[in-house]
């Protein structure tokens, strides 16, 4: 089995969709679909696009072997042989524009645009849905963490209780891109590049004769890095009075203890109690490293009790974002080829926030010249003009449409940027250190409530007054 073919890491409806374009001649009509999700997770005011690195290499990497093949002759469906013989020359030819990893987006603006065949289209959906929504949940959870701990050093401990070893090493990535310092994964440090870090288990001071002795042990073997874990048995009577000798005998060798670590029990008391016996035996030097299924709940709420905690190892909760597991993107045809051109098409629902929006669009945020913020993003259909020109714009409420206010003097920018253009990658991939800083800058556009953990005031997603008569007249017409 060739583990590392992701062409069929798709839902059998594509092929099937795929099947029956090629049935009917329509499978080289074109389609433009668009990803986007519809609601913030987390209750936070704003997301971290993800996934992107990853996506290019699908896409890149797409073909039909012989593996492929075979199996695809098992299935039920019986396809027609000449059906399989024409996807051994499968390869991507369309246009995919998508936001940079690390860019701040926001609900039901498109984030990922693909222009193709109907046929190429459709095989990519549920592998960029997988991918996007993936990481992006997991970049904002990140997000979320860094706020309640702005300078303190953070590690991504999760890879134990990830969903299997992709979602470890990509979580451990998109994290990294969010603010986070450092992973315990060996692996997603040698791919990406991450910084790695880790201290014991509790295992290794059990399978000492006692925990002074382990301790010494452990610092005689990485003098460099000495971390101790000081609740095996008892963390104010024993594991700290201990890693405080062992501290004092790295001194008259010359060498300083890096920190203890704490993963049981009442972490603010037990913060502050260390603090004080590290400071009062001449420790100032020595951190606190706290870990045991933290979140930037719990974080947060320590922080507001006074914990002495200098650094965080984040695990469970991040890397399965266990508070909402699901960001809920979705990928949705907008426009169709009909008689030679593109023709806008709409999805309608009996629930409203289905309802998508159609035409081909782009995706514009407008920023205050004076104060360099982000006042609004601009959903546009492609070619409209007055946006890229600075024009005066109307920025209504869709909901309430009679809600609005007109902008002048801004600056644009464009979140929407060519990856693929007729198959060719034409975007080069940054790597993660500029990814981050990206991530950084992106933060500063926009004021603090928008960015707060606690009801975070809404950032305004507008769509042109063009988009919007476009859709009105749509749901009209199918609705009549």
């Amino acid at each position: 089995m060739n583990y590392d073919n992701l062409t069929l890491h798709t839902d059998k409806y594509q092929i099937n969709m795929m099947y029956a374009h090629w049935i009917h001649g329509t499978l080289n009509q074109k389609a433009v679909f668009e990803v986007f999700f519809r609601k913030l997770p987390f209750g936070n005011g704003y997301a971290v696009f993800a996934g992107l690195e990853r996506i290019v290499e699908y896409v890149k990497s797409l073909n039909f072997d012989d593996e492929v093949i075979r199996y695809l002759k098992e299935q039920e469906e019986q396809y027609d042989p000449a059906f399989l013989e024409m996807l051994r020359q499968f390869r991507f030819s369309g246009n995919i524009s998508s936001a940079t990893e690390g860019t701040i987006v926001f609900p039901n603006e498109p984030l990922i645009r693909v222009e193709a065949t109907i046929f190429e289209a459709q095989l990519l959906e549920t592998a960029l849905l997988n991918f996007m929504n993936f990481q992006t949940l997991i970049a904002t959870k990140a997000s979320r963490i860094r706020q309640v701990a702005p300078t303190d050093t953070l590690m991504e401990f999760g890879t134990r209780r990830a969903q299997e070893a992709d979602a470890a090493i990509w979580g451990a990535r998109a994290a990294y891109i969010a603010g986070f310092d450092a992973t315990s994964n060996m692996r997603a440090g040698m791919l990406f590049g991450i910084p790695s870090k880790g201290t014991h288990a509790h295992a290794w001071v059990q399978a000492n004769d006692s925990e002074e002795v382990a301790f010494e042990r452990y610092a005689a073997a990485l003098p460099n890095q000495v971390t101790l874990l000081v609740d095996t048995y008892d963390t104010l009577q024993s594991g700290v009075p201990n890693a405080i000798k062992i501290a004092k005998q790295m001194e008259r060798q010359g060498k300083r203890m890096g920190g203890i670590r704490l993963d049981s029990g009442d972490l603010a008391y037990l913060s502050k109690a260390a603090r004080t016996m590290l400071d009062e035996a001449g420790l100032p030097y020595v951190i606190i490293v706290a870990s045991n299924d933290l979140d930037e709940n719990i974080m947060f709420n320590l922080k507001a009790q006074g914990a002495k905690i200098d650094s965080w190892g984040v695990g469970t909760q991040l890397i399965t974002a266990a508070d909402q597991p699901a960001l809920g993107g979705v990928y949705k045809l907008v426009a169709r080829e009909k008689d030679g051109e593109l023709e806008p098409v709409i999805k309608i629902s009996g629930n409203p926030e289905k309802v998508s929006t159609p035409g081909k669009k782009d995706v514009y945020r407008i920023i205050n010249k004076e104060t360099g913020k982000a006042i609004a993003d601009y959903v546009a259909l492609e070619g409209e003009t007055d946006v890229v020109q600075g024009q005066k714009l109307k920025l209504f409420d869709k909901v309430h449409p009679y809600i609005y206010k007109y902008v002048e003097h801004y600056d644009t920018q464009p979140l929407l940027t060519p990856i693929f253009v007729d198959g060719k990658q034409v975007y080069k991939l940054p790597d993660l250190d500029q990814i981050r800083k990206h991530h950084q800058k992106q933060l500063t556009m926009f004021w603090p409530e928008n960015l707060r953990k606690l009801n975070p005031a809404e950032f305004p997603v507008n769509l042109s007054p063009k988009a919007y008569r476009l859709k009105m007249d749509l749901i009209h017409r199918y609705k009549s």
